[in-house]
C-alpha cells in the first residue's frame, strides 16, 4: 500500500496524471466507426429480373428477398403487368423497395421497330407501372440488350444494361445458374435473371446466400449507375 501511495505521490509531483478512464462512450464510438468502415468497403452487386410479373413465380421471390432483406430491381413487360392480379405483385415490389423499370409492353426489339411503336412500347408501361406505384419510371432494360440511338432523345430514360448472364432461360438447371453466376460474380455487377422460371427464383435465392457469404451487398441497379 505504501508503494502505490508513494508512486501516485511522485505522478503528482511530476504533473502526470497516474490513473485515466476511458470514456466507455468514446469506446462505443470507436467500435462503431470501425464497424461502418467495414460495411463502406463491401463489394456491392445487383440482382436483376427480366420479364416479370410472373403470377406462378414473383411472390416467392418477393418472399424469398424479403426474408433476406434484399431490394432487387425488376424490368417489367407491360401485358404481363394486366395478367390477372400481377398489379399486386407490382404494388407490393414497390412497397417492399425494389426497383422497378420498363421492359417494354410486348417484349420487342425495339431497334427493329418503328420509333413511334418504340414509344408507344416504352409509354404504355410506364403508364401501367406509374398507375400502380404511384412512381415515374426511370430505367429500361431493352429486350435482347439493343437500344435505339435516337430514341433516348425522344423518351427521357436510362438503359440498363448487363455483366453477368447465366442463360437461366434457356438452361433452366438451378445448379447450374447457381455455379455459373456465383463463380464469375466481382463488384459492381448486374446480374440478369428472370421471374418466370422457378428454376430462376430458387437460383436467385441460393445465390443471394451464396455471395452474402462472400461479403457482398446487395443493391437495386440505379446504386451502380451513379458517378
Amino acid at each position: 500500500m505504501g508503494r502505490v501511495l508513494t508512486v501516485t505521490y511522485v505522478f503528482l509531483l511530476l504533473g502526470i496524471q497516474p490513473f485515466v478512464d476511458i470514456p466507455a462512450e468514446r469506446e462505443v464510438q470507436s467500435v462503431s466507426a470501425d464497424v461502418e468502415q467495414t460495411e463502406e468497403i463491401r463489394p456491392k452487386i445487383a440482382l436483376t429480373f427480366d420479364d416479370g410479373p410472373s403470377a406462378a413465380y414473383t411472390e416467392k421471390l418477393l418472399d424469398g428477398l424479403r426474408e433476406r432483406d434484399v431490394h432487387a430491381t425488376f424490368f417489367l413487360i407491360g401485358e404481363n403487368i394486366e395478367k390477372g392480379d400481377n398489379a399486386l405483385l407490382v404494388r407490393q415490389m414497390a412497397r417492399d423497395g425494389h426497383l422497378i423499370g420498363n421492359h417494354t409492353y410486348h417484349h420487342v426489339q425495339l431497334t427493329k421497330i418503328k420509333e413511334e411503336e418504340a414509344l408507344k412500347e416504352l409509354e404504355e408501361t410506364n403508364r401501367l407501372i406509374e398507375k400502380i406505384t404511384g412512381n415515374p419510371v426511370e430505367y429500361v432494360r431493352p429486350p435482347f440488350g439493343e437500344f435505339p440511338k435516337g430514341l433516348s432523345a425522344k423518351i427521357s430514360m436510362i438503359p440498363v444494361m448487363w455483366t453477368v448472364d447465366p442463360l437461366d432461360w434457356s438452361v433452366k438447371d438451378t445448379e447450374k445458374i447457381v455455379s455459373k453466376v456465383v463463380t464469375q460474380a466481382k463488384e459492381n455487377d448486374m446480374i440478369l435473371l428472370h421471374d418466370c422460371y422457378g428454376t430462376s427464383v430458387e437460383a436467385a435465392l441460393q445465390i443471394i446466400d451464396r455471395l452474402k457469404e462472400k461479403g457482398f451487398e446487395f443493391v437495386t441497379a440505379d446504386r451502380l449507375l451513379l458517378p
